[in-house]
């Protein structure tokens, strides 16, 4: 492994397989919940992988019981935080974190099991894809805490899932499972068990990883791009007209086609 994948810190931990770059939140006593330092560890070791093409996709999983619990809420009662708000240690360290995951060249998995609330669900919602299991619980507790979202749950909730139900979920603070998270397209699929779900993310990964990461790179690009709330005409036009030099071996892949 190069040595620019060891985290800063130990709340963090890296493991590189067959081009697939894997984070582990490790606070597994206290079910990962999230500090800024692991925050600004994700986004270092993600900004490393753009100029590394032996990476071609970013798991990020949770060691122990859970994905996460969210925020660390022992953090915040030293915060005292103003309007709902929970303050730059934090939001400052989340923004550049979500924006490295959503402006990523490689494909970010979220491999999610056991529970994922509120600051966890909204890094979820980031990445490009949330895998889990059947009985994985998700939910957003911002209001049971009298906080506010300010890490793009309104956004990246409703779009997921709709307005009307990403109200349902943070009015209520109400927790979901697994296979309702994949019924109403909160996540793509649940597995029925952990080994299941580490079988599923071995084999999205290495299917994405064989094809052009180029390509890939391209795609993403212009799927952010249909949540910029351009018109269709205009975003047609920039699909059209937006240029991707990192493709470089269509010829190679075309001669390979029999």
């Amino acid at each position: 492994m190069s040595d620019k994948y060891f985290s800063p810190t130990d709340y963090l931990l890296t493991n590189i397989n067959d081009q697939i770059l894997t984070i582990t939140l490790n606070r597994p006593d206290a079910l990962n919940a999230l500090r800024p330092e692991m925050l600004d560890g994700i986004r270092n070791l993600i900004e490393e992988t753009e100029n590394d093409q032996n990476i071609s996709v970013i798991v990020i999983e949770g060691a122990g019981r859970a994905f996460s619990a969210g925020v660390d809420l022992k953090v915040l009662q030293g915060i005292d935080p103003i309007a709902g708000k929970i303050g730059d240690v934090f939001d400052k360290p989340a923004e550049l974190a979500w924006s490295t995951i959503r402006k990523s060249r490689c494909p970010v998995i979220a491999k999610v099991h056991g529970a994922c609330f509120t600051g966890a669900l909204e890094m979820a919602l980031h990445c490009d894809f949330i895998f889990t299991t059947v009985d994985t619980k998700f939910g957003d507790t911002h209001a049971k805490f009298g906080l506010r979202p300010t890490w793009g749950m309104s956004q990246t909730l409703s779009q997921a899932i709709g307005v009307r139900l990403a109200k349902e979920m943070s009015y209520s603070a109400r927790i979901i499972l697994g296979d309702e998270a994949v019924k109403i397209g909160l996540a793509n699929r649940a597995e029925e068990n952990k080994g299941d779900l580490d079988a599923l993310i071995n084999k999205i990964s290495s299917e994405i990883s064989s094809n052009s990461q180029g390509s890939i790179k391209a795609f993403k690009d212009l799927y952010n791009l249909s949540q910029t709330g351009l018109g269709i005409d205009e975003a047609l036009k920039a699909e059209f007209e937006k240029e991707y030099p990192e493709i470089k071996d269509t010829n190679d892949r075309l001669s390979e086609f029999k």
